[in-house]
């Protein structure tokens, strides 16, 4: 479970505050406009920025002031961050250990992980070499080798085509739930968090707690509907 309770972020002039709960295995899509603080958001879960007051736990376990490596959680961001001089396989064994030196059963970790989100055939290429999707895969299969109980997704997708960006998007609902992991991914396609279990808006720094996608896309409140164009 993910816990976040009287979470404050204060950075110049924007704010932002959070309280909320999120059961382990929920897919949640989190939307909302342009500046809203999504990112802020999830940086301020991963560990990537200071908070100013809250607390945040993830399996009953207390991350609030612990390292980014250490908060059980794996973050991929919208540019992937892949190293252009490194092999597929290399980028995804930086999951496991950042200097490279992989063990037998390290090695056939990135192995699997690569032939889970299809890429077992180019694991000695470069991104340079692979398209935009393969290049994706691989941010991915990066995150699956951590084996983190929570997936942070920040727009990883928003780059490629739309069929593309939906088999992307189910690949990773399949992984996470293959692995019990529940996933908090920012979009700004409602038909994109309509594949989420819950959503969270967030608008002006103000984050509303997790509702069931169906319910609140059928009668959003006023601010999110503003936000949808209806």
């Amino acid at each position: 479970m993910l816990r976040v309770e009287g979470l404050k972020i204060a950075q110049g002039d924007f704010a932002l505050s959070a309280d909320f709960a999120v059961e382990r295995g929920r897919r949640l899509a989190v939307i909302g406009p342009s500046g809203a603080g999504k990112s802020t958001l999830l940086n301020a879960l991963g560990g990537y920025i200071d908070i100013a007051s809250g607390r945040i736990e993830v399996d009953g376990r207390d991350v609030t002031d612990a390292r980014p490596d250490k908060r059980g959680i794996a973050m991929l961001f919208q540019d992937g961050n892949l190293f252009p001089h490194l092999t597929l396989a290399q980028n995804v064994g930086l999951g496991i250990r950042p200097a490279l030196r992989l063990n037998e059963a390290e090695t056939a970790q990135v192995r699997d992980a690569l032939g889970r989100v299809g890429l077992a055939e180019f694991a000695d290429r470069k991104p340079g070499d692979v398209s935009g999707g393969q290049q994706s895969r691989a941010a991915l299969a990066r995150v699956l080798v951590q084996a983190k109980p929570l997936l942070l997704l920040d727009e990883p997708f928003a780059a490629l085509g739309p069929a593309l960006r939906v088999e992307m998007l189910d690949l990773t609902s399949q992984v996470a739930r293959d692995a019990g992991a529940t996933v908090l991914m920012i979009t700004h396609a409602p038909e994109d968090a309509e594949r989420a279990d819950d959503l969270i808006f967030v608008e002006a720094g103000a984050v509303a707690p997790p509702a069931p996608v169906g319910a609140v896309l059928a009668d959003p409140p006023p601010a999110l509907r503003a936000y949808l164009g209806r």
